[in-house]
C-alpha cells in the first residue's frame, strides 16, 4: 500500500526539533517561521510539555467520555481565566474543521436556520458544512455544495445587513484575521457592526480563531482586538502544541441538550494534559506579550528594508503576510532549499509566517536577513 498522494512534498524529512529550529535527517538546521501550520504554539520539544506528555502516558493514555475526566475540567477552568471567557462553557473534540461543523451545528439548534454568511477568501475547514463555508469551489464537492452558504466581502457591512436584515440567517462565521486568505484583518468598525446585526436578528456570530486566536495575534485571540463577543469561538491548532486537538467556547445562551454533539477522542487525558501544559508555558513565559513584541519587531524590520518584490507587510503579532509582485513559488522554496527557512503562503502571492510563540528578536533578524539575500 502506497500513501494517497494529497500534498507536494519538500524532499526533506524532519527528525527533530527544539524552539524554533527543525533538523533533518542529513543534520541539516532550519529556522521554522510555519510552526507545522501554526500549530507549535509554545516551540518545539519544550521540556515542561515533554514531562508532561510523558508522565500522563505513563500514566492512562485514553478512556471514554462516559466517566469523568478531571484534566478537561481543570482544563476548562484554565482556559477561561486565560482567555477571558470564564462565563463560557467548553466542548472539546480533535480539529479545527470538527470545532466549526459543530459551532454551525449548534447555531442551527438554537434558531432553527439553514443560511450561513461566510466571507470571500474563507478557509473553515474541508468537512461536510465547514467546506461548504469555504470559499473555494476546487475542494467543495458536489456532496458538499448544498447552498447554505453565501459569501460576503471583507470589511464591507452593507452587503451583510442586507443578507442578515432578511431575518432568514442561521450563523455568520468569521476569521478576524484571514489565514489562507492572504492575512486580511477585519476591522474593528465592521466586526462590531456585525455583533449589532447579529443581536438584533438573533443570528448567532462565530468567531474562528483556529489560525488567528491562542496568543498569535498578541491578545488571546485577534477578536479581543476588535471589541466584540462572539456567541461561539473556534480553536485548534496550537492548543496543544502538536497533540490533535480542538474545542468550541460556547456562550451561556446556549443550554445543552444530551445527544446533540458527541465525540470518542475528543478531550482525551493525552489531549488535556498538553493544553494545560501549554497554557502554562504560555503563561510563564508571557507568551502572548512576547508574540505583540517581536511580532511588531519583525513587521517593521521587514517594512524598513524596503525589499525588492515586497508591496506590503501586514498582520498582527506573529501572523504576518509579506506580498509580493511575484509568486511565491520560488521565493518560498528558495528560503527552503538555499537558505534553510521554513514559512507558509496564502494565495499566489504572499509568504504567510506562523512561527512558534517563542520567537526572539534575534530569529527575526535571522530571516530578514535570509530574505533578503533570497529577494
Amino acid at each position: 500500500m502506497t500513501l494517497f498522494d494529497v500534498y507536494p512534498l519538500f524532499d526533506i524529512t524532519i527528525d527533530h526539533g527544539k524552539g524554533c529550529r527543525v533538523w533533518d535527517t542529513e543534520g541539516n538546521e532550519y529556522l521554522d517561521l510555519y510552526g507545522g501550520h501554526a500549530v507549535i504554539s509554545v516551540g518545539h520539544c519544550h521540556p515542561h510539555y515533554v514531562e508532561a506528555m510523558t508522565a500522563q502516558l505513563n500514566k492512562l493514555g485514553f478512556y471514554s467520555n462516559s466517566v469523568i475526566n478531571p484534566l478537561q475540567k481543570e482544563f476548562a477552568r484554565r482556559l477561561g481565566r486565560l482567555c477571558g471567557y470564564d462565563d463560557y462553557s467548553l466542548f472539546l473534540i480533535n480539529s479545527g474543521a470538527e470545532a466549526n461543523e459543530n459551532a454551525l451545528k449548534l447555531a442551527s439548534f438554537h434558531n432553527g436556520r439553514t443560511r450561513v454568511l461566510s466571507l470571500e477568501k474563507a478557509f473553515h475547514g474541508r468537512t461536510s458544512l465547514a467546506v461548504e463555508a469555504t470559499a473555494n469551489p476546487k475542494i467543495i464537492a458536489p456532496i458538499n455544495a448544498n447552498h447554505h452558504v453565501t459569501y460576503l466581502p471583507l470589511n464591507d457591512l452593507e452587503p451583510w445587513r442586507r443578507e442578515i436584515e432578511k431575518g432568514d440567517v442561521c450563523a455568520v462565521i468569521i476569521e478576524c484575521i484571514q489565514g489562507v486568505g492572504g492575512i486580511r484583518m477585519a476591522s474593528a468598525e465592521f466586526m462590531q457592526g456585525l455583533r449589532q446585526l447579529c443581536d438584533a436578528t438573533d443570528t448567532v456570530l462565530i468567531c474562528d480563531e483556529i489560525q488567528c486566536g491562542y496568543g498569535r495575534s498578541g491578545k488571546f485571540f485577534a477578536h479581543q482586538h476588535l471589541g466584540v463577543r462572539p456567541d461561539l469561538i473556534t480553536v485548534a491548532k496550537g492548543i496543544a502544541n502538536g497533540f490533535p486537538m480542538s474545542a468550541l467556547l460556547i456562550s451561556p445562551k446556549f443550554k445543552p441538550v444530551y445527544g446533540q454533539l458527541g465525540t470518542t477522542f475528543g478531550g482525551n487525558h493525552l489531549a488535556c494534559t498538553g493544553a494545560i501544559a501549554v497554557l502554562d508555558i504560555i503563561e510563564s513565559e508571557h507568551l502572548i506579550d512576547n508574540a505583540a513584541e517581536v511580532g511588531d519587531y519583525l513587521m517593521g524590520r521587514l517594512r524598513a528594508e524596503a525589499l525588492p518584490h515586497v508591496t506590503e507587510v501586514r498582520g498582527r503579532g506573529l501572523m504576518i503576510g509579506i506580498e509580493l509582485d511575484v509568486p511565491y513559488k520560488e521565493i518560498r522554496n528558495r528560503l527552503v532549499k538555499e537558505q534553510r527557512v521554513f514559512t507558509g503562503c496564502s494565495g499566489t502571492n504572499t509568504l504567510r509566517l506562523l512561527p512558534p510563540l517563542t520567537l526572539t528578536k534575534d530569529d527575526a533578524d535571522e530571516f530578514v536577513g535570509k530574505l533578503k539575500r533570497v529577494l
